[in-house]
């Protein structure tokens, strides 16, 4: 308890006030340990972190916390791609406060549902599946450490249904639309982050990270290779002539030469898009062309358009899987294996959603 900032307190005389003082610090102990709230010697920092204000976590023995805190030492859990393991935090976010002091093998079927149907109630259905998809995977990391029975998880009889897929997508002249808006308005990095996700299919989120080595060392001229953010899978992207010409546009009015490790795509303060500023910039644009009410999006809905593209342009599952670096195909882990990605692959997969889009029309 001292090593997380608490110290010795003196009740003063028997009598109602001492059980008063003694019951307000076993509450704050009890919430620190639970992680409801943060101990005392975190409080103290300046800036923590959630991991920080969870290393300072105290868990009962034996408890799903503690297993979770042990995984997280280990060089599985360092392994796993940033953003699998920002999934991990998020469902923890939701698991800590109902389970995170208790022993795995104290939960039950009936607990489990209950949790589920409240964060599916409080949240978001989405929301409620991720949960229970980590609660999963985390019953199975603290049973390999000793902490429950693998077979034993009383969420496998929970039916853990995932909200609908979504359906939308966009067409390229509407891509285009908003290319240009992103342009006319000053955001010159948007406006080349909106081509190349439209031309590679990759998530905004590994296209923002991409870097001035990986473009200038692609050695193929309008085509870049780099690794999904989220299953470290290596994955290439082709650029057609229009979206090289927004490009060198953008670096040509950035008005400085990007080297090594410098990011490529910037907002309009010179500053690398995160996450955050990337998807505020892109509604702004995205309102300003299409009014409030649209919701397409700049990821998936962009993803999903060029898949549709390719298959209908006789573009093969494999091909398509392995362009996106994803699961599309059910034998991608072998063809991934196999056949490494190439600017082959990726330029047949971009010849058949030119061919898809004709005849999309």
């Amino acid at each position: 308890m001292k090593a997380h900032g608490f110290v010795s307190v003196p009740l003063g005389p028997h009598g109602p006030d001492a059980f008063r003082t003694a019951e307000e610090w076993n509450q704050r102990w009890d919430d620190t340990r639970t992680g409801k709230h943060p101990s005392p010697a975190a409080s103290r920092e300046q800036n923590l972190s959630p991991e920080r204000a969870e290393e300072l976590t105290v868990y009962p023995s034996g408890s799903l916390g503690e297993a979770f805190k042990g995984f997280r030492g280990t060089d599985e859990w360092a392994k796993k791609a940033p953003r699998t393991r920002e999934d991990w935090w998020r469902a923890w976010k939701q698991i800590k406060p109902v389970f995170g002091d208790v022993r795995p093998s104290r939960v039950t079927l009936v607990t489990i549902s209950a949790f589920r149907s409240m964060v599916e109630r409080k949240v978001s259905l989405r929301e409620a599946h991720r949960v229970i998809k980590i609660w999963r995977a985390l019953w199975k990391v603290a049973a390999a450490m000793g902490y429950c029975v693998r077979d034993a998880d009383p969420s496998m009889g929970v039916r853990n249904d995932a909200a609908k897929g979504r359906k939308e997508t966009w067409q390229e002249g509407e891509a285009v639309r908003l290319a240009k808006r992103a342009w006319r308005m000053g955001f010159f990095g948007l406006s080349a982050v909106i081509a190349a996700a439209w031309d590679t299919q990759l998530n905004p989120g590994d296209i923002r990270l991409l870097t001035a080595s990986q473009l200038a060392t692609a050695g193929h001229g309008e085509l870049f290779f780099t690794e999904r953010g989220k299953t470290g899978k290596p994955v290439g992207g082709a650029l057609s002539i229009r979206s090289v010409f927004v490009l060198q546009s953008y670096l040509t009015q950035l008005g400085v030469e990007l080297h090594g490790d410098a990011p490529v795509f910037r907002n309009r303060s010179g500053q690398p898009y995160s996450k955050d500023t990337l998807g505020d910039d892109f509604r702004d644009v995205r309102r300003a062309e299409f009014g409030k009410e649209e919701r397409r999006t700049l990821g998936h809905d962009f993803r999903r358009s060029g898949a549709g593209e390719a298959i209908v342009g006789g573009g093969t599952a494999e091909a398509l899987s392995h362009a996106m670096g994803n699961t599309l195909s059910a034998s991608n882990t072998l063809f991934a294996t196999y056949v490494p990605v190439n600017a082959e692959t990726i330029r047949s997969v971009s010849g058949a959603r030119r061919r898809g889009r004709a005849k999309l029309r």
